[in-house]
């Protein structure tokens, strides 16, 4: 019988969806989700300029998008003051992870991250067949000396760190990851994935030579700019790992829409500006709820709130399962002891008036079980 050969690293690969969304949930329910507050959205939408833009390019969307992202490449270096060699565009973050891993990660090499970190980056890895060497978190931060340390012990080709941090919204000061970089071990690369940064306190963002070629900076337009759906990513770095990607990127993976929508919400700062007033407010109504309910909210940098909920990760997911069945899409770490914790992105009134609503019911619900 014909079919596929696979390749051994492939055959011997799960098939897996690192995030199971919450359009598979609805269709499991049979009904849809009275409030969607797990997959870190942003609700508040993109600038009305983003989405005119989108509306006209679609008018010729039978186009291809421009293979160089020509216009939005020369925007951000604009923004960020660098050249335009330093920039790549790549579907999302995640694609562009994809693409570095396929550059430098060879089956059996060496790459370090934190146990319980942004699973997708461990998916790409694990599927070009490198090792994966976990950290785990110290009082709820990824730890830059641990990761540094593991880095050095085992020759890791790549390091990875979020700042803020995906999913418990802590953060480091500029300082820190200044640091970090100034310690990268010879012959290692580190990741930072500022995919939140643009919802993170002032001196947050490290200033980061742009030729430096210790580190890439990656970036996103699914949070503060509200285009997840668009899946624009693009990363900041040196020249010569930036023309790198044009060994294995896919040349005609940008949308045109997509790419006009970015370049519109780029130029709308005004609108980046109210949607980090609205993602504060939020935040703050976010704990607020929690701490009536006995529960304790973590500090967060981001567009979500890590909520403890004070015993174990069983615990946490009864909560969350019980928020689930009564149609508030959350979702949770997955290692302990982060997973004590729900994960809750933040939502309009109505949405967070209908989380307010549930969790007691949820909690309840939940310690009957215990």
């Amino acid at each position: 019988m014909t079919g596929p050969r696979y390749t051994d690293l492939v055959a011997g690969l799960p098939a897996t969806v690192p995030f199971v969304g919450p359009e598979t949930q609805e269709r499991e329910r049979g009904k849809p989700f009275i409030a969607r507050l797990g997959a870190n959205e942003s609700v508040f939408g993109p600038s009305p300029k983003a989405i005119e833009a989108m509306g006209e390019a679609a008018r010729e969307v039978w186009k291809y998008g421009d293979a160089q992202s020509y216009d939005l490449r020369q925007a951000l270096a604009t923004y960020h003051g660098v050249a335009m060699e330093n920039i790549i565009v790549g579907e999302g973050i995640d694609g562009l992870l994809g693409y570095l891993v396929r550059l430098v990660v060879a089956p059996g090499d060496a790459v370090v991250t934190s146990d319980g970190a942004y699973p997708t980056f461990n998916y790409h890895v694990t599927g070009y067949g490198g090792l994966l060497h976990k950290v785990p978190y110290r009082n709820d931060h990824e730890d830059p000396e641990a990761l540094l340390e593991k880095a050095a012990e085992v020759g890791a080709k790549l390091i990875y760190i979020a700042n803020p941090d995906n999913p418990m919204g802590s953060w480091h000061s500029a300082e820190t990851i200044t640091r970090m970089i100034d310690r990268v071990p010879e012959g290692s690369l580190l990741i930072l994935d500022e995919a939140y940064i643009d919802l993170a306190p002032e001196g947050t963002a490290a200033v980061i030579a742009s030729d430096d070629p210790r580190v890439i900076r990656m970036r996103t337009f699914s949070k503060g700019y509200g285009m997840a759906g668009a899946r624009v990513g693009y990363a900041i770095a040196a020249p010569g790992l930036v023309a790198a990607f044009d060994k294995v990127r896919n040349h005609f993976g940008m949308c045109r829409i997509s790419q006009a929508g970015a370049l519109a919400a780029l130029h709308d700062q005004h609108w980046l500006t109210e949607v980090r007033i609205r993602v504060a407010r939020a935040r703050d109504e976010l704990a607020a709820v929690a701490r009536d309910n006995g529960l304790h909210p973590l500090p967060s940098a981001t567009n979500f709130v890590t909520i403890d909920c004070g015993q174990t990760g069983d615990f946490a997911r009864k909560v969350l399962n019980e928020l689930v069945t009564r149609g508030i899409f959350v979702r949770m770490p997955f290692v302990a002891p982060q997973d004590r914790c729900i994960r809750v992105s933040v939502g309009r009134a109505h949405d967070l008036s209908e989380f307010a609503r549930v969790l007691p019911q949820a909690l309840a619900a939940a310690r009957s079980l215990a």
